[in-house]
């Protein structure tokens, strides 16, 4: 070939090239900005100065055909625009310095949690425990992400959320039969309630109640059989465990019966004229219709973050609200969201379709299985098999773990970062969870092997921790005075906090992602160091009934039970190992053998030993639990959903003795400020050394000891 031949083909083919992946591009198109405010009322934040908030909807195209979407099921079914591609669109806010030179590089992204912004109140301080005025952002409590310069931007990636309470929401299409029909399906609702009523949603479970949008039946008659026979059920239970109890279909209806008389016929509510009471485990199945493509969540969580990772603009010329010069990328999220960021990783989403990365860290906090979003008819606001609630929900399957292993049970071999592996885009990984997490959602078999004998060594790019003692999320303060103590629990719940942890672990991670700095070794509970056992190995001490503080408690009942896990079968339309397809198996089969489940042993006062003891561990007032119980008459005591307990110590040595507690008490402990105030200033010193705590926070932690004494409280 002629030499000036030669170099116009190469051109033609370079041109070619840049224009394919634009054709195929899976891609935010177009970025609405609604409004721009100041942020916190134009709080300023030390050198960082004050912030604004971008109120932003962003639309994005699938095309179905491409490789890094042909996986997400149902896609095909979905309608397209006159360029084959899929439209959807997400609501999108950022949190950005005002003055842009003033960020520390890093775009912070979290993952909403059934709608719900997150982050911001965990890593910042003395932020009141009020979802409504977290969603509206309202309160920046002590400004630590503000001031470290972080901009922190969410966005919707769940279809179901319903609008309220200003939820943040993704719309996607509803998956249609390629002649235009309905696409039907059963579907399983695990109904429960708070309080006693007649009429529910069909969404209505523990997490779902009043966030999810439910899908509707075919018909509002629950008693003549549809054409291939199929009847709707309801059941009842009085704990997951218990056998179910079908109602007769004249007990129940399709409807709206508030008053408990006759119902008004409805798509997407159910009547029970004598009563769904608390406590009780309701199932309903049904057949349902419409399908939202709900997989489509997982692609806007890679072309958001994309975006404004790497673009100045959009296709309209709209610049890029989160532009930071050559950002680093944390994405985070807490229970729902961690297991999105686990399911994420796992699917291999993380690389966009130029081929780059688009997290280079993720810290899922409290979130262990995984999430089965992909699905056909999915729930993704249920929880991934509570021990009560949602207990037979998919997202609990094999692999558990970052490290490539091969379960026993089902005969397969995975590790949750394979994909990512293959291809070269899996971020660092800082994987943070609870004591509760240990008990009631089998944490540890992303540690061990599936059958818990052996420890398994950590990939290059993870640290995990275990923060001791801790519940799922902490307690709020006040805690409650009287039991049976809310949700229902025996004892008052675990107030233990996280904030100072995860305040540490976040700028460890923001170090490894941006400087390259190694975090600290992982810190978790193991089967070699003797901290990791079987619950039933667990030596905790015995707690009588006591009245410590005014508060009547009654004596702890420890079961050493957990939620055990067998390999569970939804049928053959259900891809197990990515979570993902249709649900033909409802409830799923169960097989015979069990995964071990294992938990952290225990010092004399009940306080875990492995992991992170932060300072509420190191100088206690009481034993802080990852379990509760139930209160007698729910769920006939099974575990409290994602509750631990507080089990104060008594004040003093006589009052311990009258209570017959061998626990030390209070004044045996610290019998002088001066004590207590050594105790945590040496615990402080010990946890930032370890880098499991910031030295300002350790200031703070001190200086509260040296002005209040010891504490009164948890």
């Amino acid at each position: 070939m002629h030499p000036i031949a030669s170099r116009t083909a190469l051109a033609a083919a370079l041109a070619a090239g840049a224009l394919a992946p634009q054709a195929a591009e899976a891609r935010i198109t177009r970025i609405e900005i609604l409004r721009v405010e100041p942020a916190f009322g134009g709080q300023a934040f030390g050198a960082v100065g004050p912030y604004e908030r971008v109120i932003a909807r962003a639309h994005g195209e699938l095309d179905p055909a491409a490789p890094a979407n042909a996986s997400i099921h149902d896609l095909a079914l979905a309608p397209r625009n006159a360029a084959g591609r899929v439209e959807y669109a997400t609501d999108v806010q950022i949190l950005r310095p005002a003055d842009a030179s003033k960020g520390n590089g890093v775009l912070f992204l979290n993952i909403l949690n059934r709608g719900n912004k997150g982050g911001h109140a965990l890593f910042n301080a003395d932020v009141p425990a009020n979802v409504a005025r977290i969603n509206a952002l309202a309160d920046a409590g002590d400004g630590h992400m503000q001031r470290q310069g972080y901009t922190t931007v969410w966005f919707g990636w769940q279809a179901d959320v319903l609008p309220g309470n200003d939820r943040m929401l993704l719309k996607v299409p509803v998956a249609r039969n390629a002649d235009g029909s309905p696409v039907t399906g059963t579907v399983r609702s695990e109904l429960v309630t708070q309080v006693p009523t007649t009429t529910l949603n069909l969404s209505s479970g523990w997490f779902t109640a009043m966030s999810t949008a439910p899908y509707p039946s075919v018909s509002t008659d629950n008693r003549t059989p549809l054409a291939d026979g199929f009847v709707p059920m309801l059941t009842v239970r009085t704990r997951a465990q218990a056998r179910p109890l079908r109602f007769p279909n004249t007990d129940w209806s399709f409807g709206s019966c508030p008053q408990g008389g006759a119902a008004t016929p409805s798509a997407t509510q159910i009547c029970l004229p004598s009563g769904f009471r608390p406590g009780h485990v309701y199932e309903l199945s049904y057949r349902a219709r419409d399908p939202l493509v709900l997989g489509i969540g997982f692609a806007a969580a890679r072309d958001v973050a994309s975006f404004l990772r790497h673009e100045a603009a959009d296709d309209t010329g709209t610049p890029n609200p989160a532009r930071v010069k050559d950002a680093k990328t944390i994405v985070m999220g807490s229970s729902q969201s961690g297991r999105f960021i686990r399911s994420f990783l796992h699917r291999g989403f993380n690389r966009d379709e130029r081929g780059r990365i688009v997290y280079d860290g993720a810290i899922p906090h409290i979130g262990g299985g995984l999430m089965p979003l992909d699905v056909r008819f999915g729930q993704p606001g249920r929880s991934a098999g509570t021990e009560q609630v949602d207990n037979l929900s998919p997202g609990t399957e094999f692999p558990f773990a970052y490290t490539r292993t091969t379960d026993p049970i089902t005969g397969r071999s995975a590790g949750l970062l394979d994909r990512c592996r293959a291809d070269g885009s899996c971020p660092k990984i800082v994987h943070a969870a609870t004591a509760l997490e240990m008990w009631e959602l089998r944490q540890s078999l992303g540690f061990t092997d599936p059958l818990g004998t052996t420890d398994l060594p950590e990939p290059s790019n993870v640290r995990s921790y275990i923060m001791a003692s801790t519940q799922h999320a902490p307690a709020p303060f006040p805690l409650p005075q009287k039991g049976p103590f809310p949700p229902g629990c025996q004892q008052q719940s675990n107030p233990n906090p996280q904030v100072w942890t995860m305040r540490a672990l976040l700028a460890a991670t923001t170090a490894w992602v941006r400087d390259g700095v190694e975090p600290p070794p992982s810190e978790r509970p193991t089967i070699a160091g003797g901290e990791l056992v079987a619950p039933d190995q667990v030596r905790f001490p015995s707690i009588p009934a006591n009245a410590y503080g005014g508060v009547e408690r009654p004596a702890v009942r420890f079961r050493a039970v957990h939620n055990p896990l067998s390999a569970q079968d939804y049928g053959p339309g259900f891809d197990a190992g990515d979570s993902r397809g249709t649900l033909t198996i409802e409830p799923p089969r169960l097989g015979v053998a069990r995964y071990n489940v294992l938990v952290a042993q225990v010092d004399v006062d009940g306080n875990d030993l492995g992991g992170i003891r932060n300072l509420t561990v190191r100088v206690p007032m009481g034993t802080y639990t990852g379990w509760n119980h139930f209160d007698d008459g729910r769920f006939e005591g099974g575990f409290c959903t994602l509750q631990g307990a507080f089990l104060p110590f008594a004040a003093t040595r006589e009052e311990r003795l009258r209570a017959g507690d061998a626990r030390l008490s209070i004044e045996e402990r610290w019998p002088t400020k001066a004590a207590y105030v050594e105790a945590v200033r040496r615990a402080t010193d010990e946890l930032v050394a370890k880098r499991h705590l910031l030295a300002d926070d350790a200031r703070r932690l001190v200086a509260e000891a040296e002005r209040d004494g010891v504490r009164k409280g948890p």
